[in-house]
């Protein structure tokens, strides 16, 4: 039987520094969400042998990563000073078309997204000849057709590829104060302990990430999505307050069950769970994402919102877009509008095959959903 891989505080940081040649993390605030995060993996996170070993290469190169922007940092300083001006961020409730409504916003030249290789690699490789494709983007693009060959079924759930707009949880996964893999936030004790952090110098980490990005490949307008900034709205009113949020919505039933098939594919690193008490989990979870995320709505200074119905969007996406530049004062040229319906007609809902779920599998009853979210579904009128 082969020995488990060690999730030890100190032999992960040992493996980082020696993988970057490095000793330097950072602000050192981070080591208390891995710790945490390391507790959930070691008690009720119950991870199989192959689930240890992938969490732990996971972990490392997060670590790795940590030690090789703190350097790039520390030689390039100037570059925490960059503006990030007016940048664009969706959020909402998992699967309720964020993701289809970023990938078609993308088609615009004019936003910068975060693209999945780069969210994993955000520090500038150095000794790379200016103009020279990084080793690091091909090797991923190799080990995701790996993936996707073992794992087709993910595909339907969420499909993407190295060089498409992917979520900044990427980078936000690098502070360990974050949602990590989507499943971590659905187990104790990281659970609990993420729900009461001040999410303030994880965002400025973050932002910082985003700005040697800049710095690296500029772009003219961010474009960001994660459902997971509903814990942060405040946060970012008040590191950007130019930010233009849109908020997407779609009735929770037919949402729920999406998702939950999502993270149990995710749990697959587990040794073993039961998929009835993971519904009920996922829906207190999202449930206390919506109250989060309203209370600092309502709140002065919360900057501006716009929301964006589901059945709409997939009615007429161009529309909904066109909606969206005017909202925010945004330019929409011939130019921009025909790369945008060349995408959103390339690109039809479910071009990767239909994705199949129940509420009932995940332990969830159409009533518990509604009187659970019972205030949100009468505010936005989606049930």
């Amino acid at each position: 039987m082969s020995e488990l891989a060690d999730l030890s505080e100190e032999s992960l940081l040992a493996e980082a520094r020696a993988q970057a040649g490095l000793a330097d993390f950072g602000d050192e605030r981070f080591r208390e969400g891995l710790r945490v995060l390391l507790e959930t993996y070691e008690t009720t996170a119950n991870l199989s042998p192959a689930g240890r070993k992938r969490t732990r290469r996971r972990l490392v190169q997060l670590l790795a990563t940590r030690l090789r922007v703190e350097a790039a940092w520390q030689r390039h300083p100037e570059v925490r000073a960059l503006e990030i001006r007016r940048p664009v961020y969706l959020t909402g409730l998992p699967r309720t078309g964020t993701s289809a409504l970023f990938n078609l916003l993308a088609a615009d030249a004019h936003h910068r997204p975060l693209l999945l290789w780069e969210g994993l690699f955000p520090d500038p490789l150095e000794g790379l000849p200016a103009g020279a494709p990084d080793p690091r983007r091909e090797a991923l693009r190799k080990l995701n057709e790996r993936d996707r060959q073992k794992n087709p079924d993910f595909d339907k759930v969420h499909y993407v590829t190295v060089d498409m707009p992917e979520e900044c949880v990427l980078l936000t996964a690098h502070t360990f104060c974050d949602a990590q893999m989507g499943i971590e936030p659905l187990m104790e004790p990281y659970a609990s302990w993420f729900q009461r952090q001040d999410l303030r110098p994880a965002y400025r980490y973050y932002a910082d990430l985003l700005r040697l990005l800049q710095w690296q490949r500029p772009g003219e307008r961010w474009l960001l999505k994660s459902p997971a900034h509903l814990w942060a709205l405040d946060v970012l009113a008040e590191m950007f307050p130019d930010v233009c949020l849109i908020w997407t919505h779609r009735d929770p039933l037919e949402m729920l069950g999406s998702y939950c098939s999502m993270m149990a594919m995710l749990m697959a690193v587990r040794a073993s769970f039961d998929p009835k008490q993971l519904g009920p989990t996922v829906l207190e979870y999202l449930a206390r994402s919506l109250e989060r995320g309203l209370a600092a709505r309502d709140r002065p200074g919360a900057g501006r919102v716009l929301d964006v119905d589901y059945r709409a969007f997939v009615a007429d996406p161009l529309a909904t877009v066109r909606g969206i530049y005017r909202h925010f004062d945004l330019a929409l040229g011939p130019a921009e509008e025909e790369s945008l319906a060349a995408w959103a007609q390339a690109h039809p809902q479910g071009k990767h095959g239909a994705h199949r779920y129940s509420l009932e599998e995940y332990g969830l009853s159409a009533e518990a959903v509604r009187e659970r979210l019972a205030s949100y579904l009468e505010r936005f009128d989606v049930g």
